[in-house]
């Protein structure tokens, strides 16, 4: 990897270690450490010792735990060259109902990984934030960093959307007023091997619905559109954007031959990896938003931005489910 020279010996704190995205990157980044011997120290901020460890047992050589919650991190005397901060709530219900502490833990926690990087200058910066920022678009039109659609402010699961949204200016003030060298990557719905079985976004339902053998129910009419990311391929691109981003800029991060509607893609997994027998249902009832979905949207997410950097999605959708399917009966068992 290209990459390599710039991060030789240096040290990477991670937050959200736990997290789907933020394990790949701990994973991914120990794999590139052994395979590669760069060098690379990995601190992984986590709140439950216990996960972490059953997490990361095999790759001690490379990564340090700090426990710690990301709202009252004190990493004064910790010495980092660069951050990945994707430590956020991710659960869609929890935006419905906890939607204080989602917005709470977004800034709270970004704020205190920017001041500590204005204190203890770092080479680089990357803050995870999500395609969601652009609210809800009508069109199949691919949509570019300069997007100007927005969430609707006083729905309340868009404290999501929102406190990404917030984060994101954030960001950009600390890189313009104090020097900050922080990069933002806008993610689409990231899945594959280390989705936990009974995680409760559709991706995993589809999932589960094919292990177990029954119909997949969506309690939507699943028109909403929008492009997938493999975990892996998520990774490359936070470590390119990392080192080869331009401070206080966004970057769409997405695979665009993924786009489909949630319909087209849980035929699609029925068909492939279901048996004779599967259906897809539609159980739409009442308000959808009760269970934190976002509105109906189509999410066409351009990122000529991102591929100008050198980076290329590798795993398609069909290859995505395969390895996640395997992945959860594995972990199942």
């Amino acid at each position: 990897m290209e990459l390599s020279e710039k991060v030789r010996n240096r040290t990477i704190l991670v937050t959200g270690a736990t997290g789907l995205i933020g394990q790949a990157a701990v994973k991914g980044i120990c794999r590139w450490n052994r395979e590669s011997d760069t060098g690379i120290k990995v601190i992984a901020v986590v709140r439950n010792r216990e996960k972490a460890e059953s997490l990361f047992g095999d790759w001690q050589e490379t990564v340090q735990l700090l426990v710690e919650d990301i709202c009252d991190i004190k990493p004064e005397n910790l010495k980092v060259d660069f951050i990945i901060h994707g430590a956020s709530q991710t659960a869609s219900r929890a935006f419905i109902e906890e939607p204080v502490e989602t917005i709470r833990t977004a800034f709270l926690g970004t704020e205190r990984l920017l001041e500590f990087a204005r204190a203890n200058p770092v080479r680089g910066f990357v803050y995870l934030s999500s395609m969601e920022v652009y609210g809800a678009p009508a069109t199949d039109e691919k949509i570019s960093e300069d997007y100007a659609g927005c969430p609707d402010p006083l729905k309340i699961r868009s404290c999501y959307p929102e406190s990404k949204r917030m984060c994101e200016n954030l960001c950009a003030c600390y890189a313009a007023e104090y020097g900050v060298p922080v990069k933002i990557a806008r993610l689409a719905q990231t899945f594959g091997e280390g989705v936990w079985y009974g995680d409760k976004r559709i991706f995993a339902e589809i999932a589960r619905c094919v292990i177990e053998g029954r119909d997949i129910v969506l309690n939507t009419g699943g028109e909403t559109k929008r492009c997938y990311l493999y975990t892996d391929d998520a990774v490359a691109a936070l470590l390119t954007i990392l080192v080869k981003g331009v401070v206080g800029e966004a970057y769409n991060v997405a695979n665009g031959s993924t786009y489909c509607s949630i319909y087209e893609m849980a035929q699609m997994a029925a068909d492939r990896y279901g048996n004779q027998k599967m259906k897809v249902v539609i159980n739409a009832q009442g308000d959808a938003g009760r269970f934190g979905y976002a509105p109906t949207l189509k999410m066409n997410l351009d990122t000529r931005k991102l591929e100008a950097l050198g980076w290329k999605p590798k795993v398609g959708l069909l290859e995505m489910y395969e390895r996640m399917i395997k992945d959860m009966c594995s972990s199942k068992n």
